[in-house]
């Protein structure tokens, strides 16, 4: 690959890796997935993609947090609308998203992704940043690995170890070789499927929080398989204190609850129907409003309408919720009690007090959900955070951590 004026230009193409991610086994459970054993090495002439808000702490304390949240996601939607139909490897970070990508959907990839950039900056003032990393730059440095958690039949979250993800999103915050902007008018970004229409959902403990977790001061271990082993440890300390995942997943069906709060559906308002005309996005949100409203019915009355059975389709939403993953770290979104809270802390304390880990964690009280409908009947994917900043303000504190 070359790079020229932040102009990305790939200088060959190897069509045979393309189904490298889709030919791996999922595993079944997130613990499996901390075993450097169960990851594959991305194919060298793949490309690591990376997105975030620039100054997304400001953002967040200015209260966008839900902005921030949002064009994190988009940035994900935005790539897999483009590169249909292969299966991409991404992983939610908050306030953007990484990705590894074959060379054959990386110009699709890219290109959505500026006129991503460019609707971030002309509808809600925000600094999206995008940055392509070849994998030949980063695997001779440090293991980029991948493998992924079957999280429903349809849907498969990816997880990386070894640090090439942290590596490459090092590179592309310090070296400006590595980022892409836009030149020129580019082509309107493809949403559709973003939605954000639930109600935030409230802790019915007391606390929803995001956690990181990361091996040691140094980020890019991991080849020998320490960093998993701590992710082993953390997973198994958290179902001591919560019990299973299902006793502290942030998201339940029993507290779902569509919302009709043009405050809250302003977001998505504004994404997809980013013309400034008032009459355009006036009829958009009465649309969501509308459809909404025919969810509650269609959910109260078990109807199924459109291939889909809406008397189930909160237990869908639920089961297909991302709530922990690993990309170099251990990303959890986690509900519980202030005492189960404290728990976790002294534990974590203790370990990063014995030079075991390194962590950054925010506490709030409820989460936020943002939908990505590829197929709402059997592909739907829900990116969840804690509310009020979420991982992007745990990664504020991990980055302190890690400074000191």
């Amino acid at each position: 690959m070359l790079v020229r004026n932040n102009a990305v230009i790939v200088s060959s193409l190897n069509m045979s890796s393309d189904r490298f991610y889709s030919a791996l086994r999922p595993m079944r459970r997130l613990v499996d997935l901390a075993n450097p054993e169960r990851y594959k090495a991305v194919p060298s002439d793949w490309y690591v993609v990376i997105t975030d808000i620039v100054k997304s702490t400001e953002a967040i304390a200015a209260g966008r947090y839900k902005a921030v949240n949002m064009l994190g996601a988009s940035s994900i939607l935005a790539v897999l609308n483009a590169t249909k139909p292969l299966e991409i490897p991404f992983i939610f970070g908050g306030d953007g998203a990484s990705f590894v990508i074959p060379p054959s959907a990386l110009a699709a990839a890219r290109e959505a992704l500026l006129a991503l950039r460019q609707l971030a900056k002309s509808q809600f003032n925000l600094n999206l940043r995008v940055g392509v990393v070849p994998v030949g730059h980063v695997a001779p440095q440090v293991p980029l690995k991948v493998a992924k958690l079957q999280v429903t039949p349809t849907y498969h979250q990816a997880c990386f170890l070894g640090g090439g993800i942290t590596y490459a999103t090092d590179l592309v915050k310090t070296n400006p070789m590595y980022q892409l902007d836009v030149y020129g008018q580019t082509p309107n970004v493809n949403l559709s499927g973003l939605e954000c229409r639930w109600q935030d959902v409230f802790s019915p403990y007391g606390h929803t929080i995001s956690l990181i977790v990361t091996n040691g001061p140094k980020s890019h271990r991991g080849a020998d398989g320490t960093e998993a082993r701590s992710y082993q440890a953390v997973i198994r300390a958290i179902e001591r204190i919560y019990g299973s995942s299902q006793n502290y997943r942030p998201i339940t069906a029993e507290l779902l609850k569509l919302s009709f709060s043009p405050k809250t559906l302003w977001a998505e308002t504004k994404a997809r129907a980013p013309s400034p005309r008032k009459r355009s996005r006036a009829l958009y949100l009465l649309q969501i409003m509308l459809q909404n409203a025919l969810g509650v019915l269609f959910m109260a009355l078990n109807l199924a309408a459109g291939g889909v059975k809406w008397g189930a389709y909160k237990e869908e939403v639920v089961a297909a919720s991302d709530y922990q993953k690993i990309d170099d770290t251990l990303r959890m979104v986690i509900s519980g009690t202030p005492a189960q809270t404290q728990q976790l802390t002294d534990y974590l304390e203790r370990q990063y007090q014995a030079g075991k880990l390194t962590f950054g964690l925010h506490v709030s009280n409820r989460a936020l959900m943002t939908c990505l409908i590829i197929d709402r009947r059997d592909c739907h994917i829900h990116l969840v955070d804690s509310a009020d900043g979420g991982y992007a303000l745990a990664a504020q504190q991990l980055k302190r951590r890690l400074q000191s």
